[in-house]
């Protein structure tokens, strides 16, 4: 029997609501015991004791939108690569995005990506199946057997469906299974030669813009076909205030509907991208900071359910280009919580509800067995510093890519250790 006790710790667990200070007991690598009332009593002779006063402990983060370069493109990342810097974030379990190449379409490939995370991961790393064959929204894959493969939830990669027969008929056999439709809204027409925000800034920049529509016309479309199909439905990334508001409204009606956001969206807007920086281009577009601020409420007020790093590693070949022919996408497990503690220091969230927007909540959408420190759970555990200053240099990015949309950036707050299992994967 091995055993750890973590001693003095400041403890944030949305699952059972508690903010204390106490310990951690974990036995054999699952919560023995938690909170103020561990005493001496319950520590078992020989217990391996740590103390860690001025920490925060909460539950490992789960990241439900990480892409991974492999198979196909492991120069950009690996599933090792990116376990790694999931590892330094405080990610305890990622899901693993289907646009793959080949993409992740059959069983063969959900099985080839959980053999490899099996022997090569230092976190849980779970396959997102395709929702059409190819990921072209024309013929829908065999759901049955994905997720009994272990697929955790059905997923179109980047990439809206555009036809609506093809997504009601995808929800209703979805419903079937009880598995969550997980998609990106944005309309590939209306977006297609826009590559920032739409407005008076992509105008001075001489840049095409993608207009909010192309997200809202989608979206809205989705939400109906689930209101027909009854089926469970989660948007992926939403980045206006128009798309909270249709998914507040859909929640009121008893919709099974939830909805993502990325820190990119929460953190940053569109004047980021400066003299056209292009770790700033991302799907979908920086908005102006009055979007961000009104999805910052509408991550609070619980509109929005969760926050994903929309990891996404590109190469220099594809990055260090001109604005306009460079690829979307920056990396962010690793700075995925320190960002997210911009908006607890700025007062604008508070921790709780951001620790459950990384951790508790993607976790209950997917049916993990993730995201809370409740006596008996898997002991995957994040131990933070909140006032720790930092700075993020490319030189210490653990990701094989580097396009971080935060480099050079300041942070208050770091990871210092992540347990997965009671074991310790990463210690700074």
């Amino acid at each position: 029997m091995t055993t750890r006790l973590l001693q003095n710790l400041r403890i944030v667990d949305p699952s059972q609501s508690m903010d204390e200070t106490g310990s951690i007991l974990i036995v054999d690598g699952k919560i023995a015991a938690i909170g103020a009332a561990v005493g001496n009593k319950d520590i078992p002779a020989g217990c391996e004791t740590e103390d860690y006063v001025g920490l925060i402990a909460v539950p490992g983060l789960v990241d439900a939108c990480v892409h991974i370069g492999e198979p196909g493109a492991e120069h950009r990342e690996t599933i090792a690569s990116a376990s790694r810097a999931a590892a330094k974030g405080g990610v305890t379990s990622i899901i693993m995005m289907p646009d793959t190449e080949p993409m992740i379409d059959d069983v063969a490939l959900v099985d080839f990506v959980q053999r490899l995370a099996r022997d090569e991961a230092i976190v849980h790393v779970y396959p997102a199946a395709a929702l059409t064959k190819g990921l072209k929204g024309e013929e829908m894959t065999e759901f049955g057997l994905l997720l009994e493969a272990g697929a955790v939830w059905l997923c179109n990669g980047r990439h809206t469906v555009g036809n609506p027969a093809v997504m009601r008929r995808a929800m209703t056999y979805a419903r079937d299974f009880g598995a969550v439709v997980a998609v990106a809204t944005q309309d590939r027409h209306l977006s297609a030669t826009g590559v920032m925000n739409e407005g008076l800034y992509a105008s001075w920049l001489g840049l095409s813009g993608i207009p909010r529509e192309a997200e809202i016309i989608p979206l809205e479309r989705d939400l109906r076909l689930a209101a027909l199909t009854r089926s469970r439905y989660h948007a992926m990334s939403i980045s206006v205030p128009e798309s909270a508001e249709i998914i507040r409204v859909a929640k009121a009606k008893g919709l099974s509907v939830t909805a993502g956001i990325s820190i990119n969206h929460l953190t940053l807007n569109e004047t980021d991208i400066g003299e056209y920086r292009t770790f700033f281009r991302l799907s979908p577009p920086l908005r102006t900071e009055d979007d961000r601020r009104a999805m910052v409420a509408a991550l609070a007020d619980g509109a929005i359910d969760i926050i994903v790093s929309a990891h996404d590693p590109q190469d220099v070949d594809t990055k260090r280009l001109p604005f306009g022919d460079a690829e979307n996408g920056a990396i962010g497990l690793e700075t995925l919580l320190a960002a997210a503690l911009r908006l607890y220091h700025s007062g604008d969230v508070e921790l709780m509800r951001l620790v459950d927007a990384m951790s508790t909540r993607p976790a209950q959408i997917l049916g993990l067995d993730a995201g809370t420190l409740k006596v008996g759970a898997r002991a995957d555990i994040a131990l933070i510093d909140p006032e720790y200053p930092w700075v993020l240099s490319k030189d210490d990015i653990a990701s094989k890519s580097k396009n971080s949309a935060f480099e050079d950036a300041r942070f208050t707050g770091k990871v210092l250790q992540t347990l997965v299992a009671g074991a310790t994967v990463y210690h700074a």
